[in-house]
């Protein structure tokens, strides 16, 4: 069975700016292992026989592709390959081969764009992303990854001002429902720019043009928790629960827990959460986690 690839997590909840802690949530079926095999560290004797198989698959791959008859199939199982061998400069070549020839699918692109930059290539990064909001602006993942690429390059304005186009261009006339993660994704760069009125008040908006959506909420509540300010945090999460009641939501349960807020976690009796206005609960001041739970 072919295995999935998760070319990082770019979430759209509160953190879903910084996959470079989070990594980027895309699946491209068939580049399995190889990114996640990359990242781990096995015992010494079955990583050297491990590495020896890989290279000779490489091998024989590399000869089939340059005869030009390697199959989609034997390019990705290539790629998988090379990524899990962290010859990145490699993967990127052949990744850049299997974009072009493949435009349809935008997750080779995006995928491209991320290894540029993790091979600190931003201008080829920022290229690749900008071919696929040519082909499509509203495209959140390019959005996240340009974003995070002109942040890095100390150009928070311009992100930010390419941001609020956008999202004025999903609102207005009517609102369209990628509004919604453009606006988590503003407001998220205005925290990081300290404009915590200004993204307070977006999240506020969000959550009134998207009521039966918890994220809202749950952004405004993480801004409140690492502001300090956990009663009102405790309030938020509250709402959000009170936005679904008949639909639990793990996000709510997992953020509620790595706080220390036991009484926020579903009840097992279907009986809503304490009141927020109750007095402190043990262990509640806990910063909020370094990569809240992805939506």
């Amino acid at each position: 069975m072919a295995s999935r690839l998760s070319v990082g997590r770019i979430v759209a909840a509160r953190r879903g700016l910084w996959l470079a802690a989070a990594g980027l949530a895309l699946s491209l079926g068939g580049l399995g292992a190889g990114w996640w095999l990359a990242q781990r560290d096995p015992a010494p004797a079955n990583a050297d026989r491990s590495r020896l198989e890989a290279q000779k698959q490489v091998a024989l791959l590399k000869a089939d592709l340059a005869r030009g008859n390697a199959t989609q199939g034997q390019q990705q199982r290539l790629l998988e390959l090379l990524l899990a061998l962290q010859s990145n400069a490699e993967a990127t070549v052949l990744l850049e081969r299997m974009a072009d020839q493949q435009p349809d699918r935008w997750p080779l692109r995006l995928m491209l764009a991320e290894l540029r930059r993790a091979q600190n290539d931003r201008s080829g990064a920022e290229r690749e992303v900008r071919q696929l909001l040519n082909m499509n602006p509203e495209r959140i993942e390019a959005l996240q990854l340009m974003a995070l690429l002109q942040w890095e390059q100390g150009q928070g304005e311009a992100a930010q001002a390419q941001l609020q186009a956008q999202l004025q261009k999903a609102s207005l006339p009517q609102l369209k429902p990628q509004a919604l993660p453009i606006g988590l994704l503003l407001g998220d760069l205005r925290q990081r720019r300290g404009q915590l009125a200004e993204a307070d008040a977006l999240y506020q908006s969000l959550a009134r043009s998207f009521p039966s959506d918890p994220r809202p909420v749950l952004a405004r509540a993480l801004l409140k928790q690492q502001q300090g300010q956990t009663q009102a945090a405790l309030a938020i999460l509250a709402e959000a629960r009170r936005r679904q009641p008949d639909r639990q939501d793990a996000r709510l349960d997992q953020v509620a827990a790595a706080w220390g807020l036991a009484p926020l976690r579903s009840p097992a009796s279907g009986q809503p959460p304490k009141d927020p206005s109750s007095p402190p609960i043990q262990g509640s001041g806990l910063p909020a986690p370094s990569s809240p739970p992805a939506p």
